[in-house]
């Protein structure tokens, strides 16, 4: 039994909370009577509720996040319903900034800020029955020297079967008005030594799966090419995951990430805009020139596996605007591009757009923009499916070299939006899609649509679809398989289809 139980809603299984982890670190001598239990949003919530009561604890500390707060609301229901004399303390981001869109009444505490700290003090409080007046507690920023590293606490089940969060910074010296990391603008940084040293621990225990939750990781050359040097000594297989700056790669940091090994690096680089309008509307910093010189160099010069972000609905940005950048992005790189859609997200300056740019946004999480001057409630519709159809064609890499066929020397964009409205139209969904349906409704686009030739078209399909070893021929393309031969590509790992040399 424990008197402190700290829990989340992770957003799935193979995630795990670096928050609990840190709130557990801090605990001091109440570390004994603690304990941490993770869920994920797919868990039945009248089971979850049962898990923690088990224990009995006196306090439930809950992290929230804009991924969970419908289902933490109704998880406080249920918790105080059944056990109104456990105290309910949330924290986290959807929580540390006002307004709620969520109501959390039924919260006992609510920590705004970073918890490290606040939490130790909260709980001792409590159990020595001297519990704050207020509900909201708002706290400053703590020291990061004060502050004890989490790594130890992830369990051996953790590092066999989940991503391993860490960081070495806190805090965003940008202003992106859409980003809760512009309300701390001072970068504030871990001791590197003892970070390292945990890090090395981490390893030694099998730990091979880390992703950085950085906000800008190349923005410190020193520190960053220390951290890539760690892995540089590592052998492979491993797996590091950090969000970069596009415009910030001096000769230092590419040298380094050129030598990482095919499937070892991935870099999240969020563009948002190439309209400089735009970008300086909300605050935004761009260098377009580095930046396309540095996205060129990842595409060409490293293995890294790259992912370049666009939103949908900035304020001024049209959907001509939109495309123009979708269009560029496709052009300089053939790697992953996720498309978002803009969210409004309380604490962020993006508010200040709202009157002059008409944004109207749901109060739902995860409060996605409905409708503003330059698009309607239909437009945002359209490129949420959009969105979902890119990652099930074009991110999704089964069709990878067929997918551009719907574009060919084109606009990126304005070919893409079309197969978009068509293929929304024979499913009238944009989920449970299976693989095989898909292909066959990219098939007959190309091909009936677009009158391509069915066998250039064919040829594309089994090379892009039976890379992947045991894959049986769909029925849609067996008519124009007759002249493949099957192959391995010793250096991938990968299995496929060639033409056959006549």
């Amino acid at each position: 039994m424990k008197k402190i139980i700290l829990t989340t809603l992770n957003s799935r299984y193979t995630h795990s909370s670096i928050g609990l982890r840190y709130l557990y670190a801090n605990l001091k001598e109440l570390q004994e009577e603690a304990g941490i239990l993770e869920f994920s949003i797919n868990d039945a919530l009248q089971t979850v509720a049962e898990t923690l009561l088990i224990q009995i604890p006196d306090i439930v500390g809950i992290g929230v996040y804009i991924w969970n707060a419908k289902e933490v609301q109704e998880l406080v229901h249920i918790l105080k319903k059944v056990s109104p004399s456990t105290t309910i303390i949330l924290g986290g981001p959807e929580v540390s900034h006002e307004p709620f869109r969520v109501n959390f009444d039924e919260a006992d505490f609510i920590i705004q800020g970073e918890g490290d700290l606040a939490f130790y003090e909260l709980c001792k409080n409590i159990l020595n029955q001297n519990p704050p007046k207020s509900k909201i507690i708002k706290k400053s920023t703590p020291n990061l020297k004060e502050v004890k590293l989490p790594y130890m606490y992830y369990t051996d089940d953790d590092i066999k079967n989940r991503y391993i969060y860490v960081e070495i910074s806190r805090g965003c010296p940008f202003e992106c008005q859409f980003c809760l990391s512009s309300m701390d603008e001072r970068v504030r940084a871990f001791d590197l030594n003892a970070v390292l040293e945990e890090f090395e621990l981490l390893w030694q225990r099998g730990a091979r799966n880390f992703k950085f939750v950085d906000r800008t990781f190349n923005l410190n050359m020193k520190t960053a090419n220390r951290i890539l040097d760690f892995f540089l000594a590592k052998e492979p297989p491993y797996f590091a995951h950090f969000e970069v700056i596009p415009d910030h790669f001096p000769t230092s940091i590419k040298e380094k990430i050129a030598k990482f090994p095919h499937g070892a690096l991935q870099l999240e680089i969020g563009i948002q805009t190439l309209n400089l309008e735009v970008a300086n509307s909300i605050s935004r910093q761009l260098n377009l020139e580095k930046i396309r010189e540095n996205i060129s160099f990842l595409e060409h010069e490293t293995e890294a596996h790259i992912h370049l972000d666009l939103i949908v609905g900035l304020p001024n940005e049209s959907l001509e605007s939109f495309g123009r950048n979708l269009d560029e992005l496709v052009n300089l790189s053939s790697c992953e591009i996720q498309i978002g859609i803009l969210k409004k997200l309380s604490g962020t300056f993006i508010n200040r757009h709202d009157i002059e740019h008409g944004m109207v946004y749901s109060d739902i999480p995860p409060y996605d923009i409905l409708q503003n001057s330059q698009l309607s409630f239909n437009d945002i519709q359209i490129m949420k499916r959009f969105a979902r159809f890119w990652d099930l064609t074009y991110n999704s890499g089964n069709f990878k070299k067929s997918v551009k066929l719907i574009w060919q020397d084109e606009s990126v964009y304005e070919n893409f939006y079309a197969f978009g409205m068509w293929i929304y139209k024979q499913t009238d969904s944009t989920w449970q899609i299976s693989l095989q349906r898909l292909g066959e409704l990219l098939f007959i686009y190309l091909t009936q649509i677009k009158k391509l030739s069915p066998e250039i078209v064919a040829n594309e399909m089994l090379e892009d679809m039976m890379k992947v070893k045991g894959r049986a021929i769909p029925s849609y393309l067996k008519a124009h398989a007759k002249d493949f031969i099957f192959i391995t590509d010793a250096k991938e790992g990968t299995a496929g289809f060639n033409k056959r040399q006549i």
